[in-house]
């Protein structure tokens, strides 16, 4: 799939000797939803930062659809949405005027039936006219993302989109999420939320320090790091595991009702079948099993505990 971002041996070192970013080699393909997660001081909100122009690289190159974003850095940014961490709206203007002169500073013509229709996915075209005041937290960030529209970008950045955002309000903007990938839009989201990139994303970035430990499409992620666990309900409480099971290195709960057993998905046998059969060698009786997988939440916690 073709890149519509492409960032080349890009690092960030500040005048206090702090090194934000190491040599970051990163492709963002055209209408993926690209999650980027690392611990806070990681070095996401710097990454997209350069990449939207704000903070100035001290080397490598990005390429926002072939235009350098420094030597062309208007066309460049043209292209690009972005909806930061922090709410910055004029509190005293209405949700219209707002979003009508986010596209107007990228000298787009007035547009009304344009910023309706954002307005309108957003769930906010009721609000159209009240004062962004008058608005809950949620809805504040939804007319953010509404000015970060209002130009027609092709890519967005959602930069901790959901923080502070309650439950449902959360999964709403997922929702608004998908319909913008479905409509071609390129996303690149940050995020603390390890539900959020399990849900949405279709490839994962994980920083940490100013380094990119991995990029991985996020299912073969889960299938690489993720194993698999198998439970057994067992019929009659253990007090320890038998001697003859400890090969398999099997944790019973603290109450003995429960034996699970830990395997590889990848490996050529899992291990399944043998300990089935050792469990009945050894008049060991369960009445039901189930299997689980790793989440990727817990294979981020891996990842970055071993980037210490």
């Amino acid at each position: 799939m073709q890149s519509i971002i492409e960032i080349a041996g890009l690092s960030k070192t500040y005048a206090t000797g702090f090194e934000a970013l190491k040599k970051i080699d990163l492709d963002i393909r055209r209408g993926e939803i690209f999650a980027l997660l690392g611990p806070n001081g990681a070095g996401k909100t710097t990454l997209i930062s350069i990449i939207c122009g704000i903070v100035t690289k001290s080397t490598g190159s990005v390429r926002i659809d072939g235009y350098d974003n420094v030597l062309e850095a208007r066309k460049a940014r043209e292209l690009i949405g972005l909806v930061p961490q922090e709410l910055a709206t004029d509190a005293f203007e209405t949700v219209f005027n707002t979003v009508s002169f986010s596209r107007g500073l990228f000298g787009k013509p007035a547009a009304p039936d344009f910023i309706d229709k954002v307005l309108g996915d957003l769930s906010l075209i009721d609000k159209r006219n009240n004062q962004i005041m008058t608005l809950s937290g949620g809805m504040k960030r939804r007319v953010m993302i509404a000015k970060a529209l209002s130009h027609e970008p092709r890519i967005l950045f959602l930069d901790e989109p959901t923080a502070g955002v309650d439950v449902e309000l959360r999964r709403d903007m997922w929702n608004v999420v998908r319909r913008l990938k479905d409509d071609g839009v390129t996303i690149i989201l940050t995020t603390h939320y390890i539900e959020e990139a399990e849900e949405m994303a279709d490839r994962v970035g994980v920083i940490n320090k100013g380094q990119l430990i991995l990029v991985e499409e996020k299912t073969a992620l889960m299938r690489k790091l993720g194993r698999k666990e198998l439970t057994l309900e067992l019929v009659e409480r253990l007090e320890t595991v038998p001697e003859t099971l400890a090969a398999f290195a099997l944790t019973l709960s603290r109450d003995g009702s429960e034996l699970t057993y830990s395997y590889d998905t990848q490996a050529e046998r899992t291990g399944i079948t043998r300990l089935l059969a050792a469990l009945a060698e050894a008049g060991i009786r369960f009445r039901d099993l189930r299997t689980s997988q790793r989440s990727l939440e817990e294979i981020f916690v891996e990842l970055v505990g071993g980037n210490k």
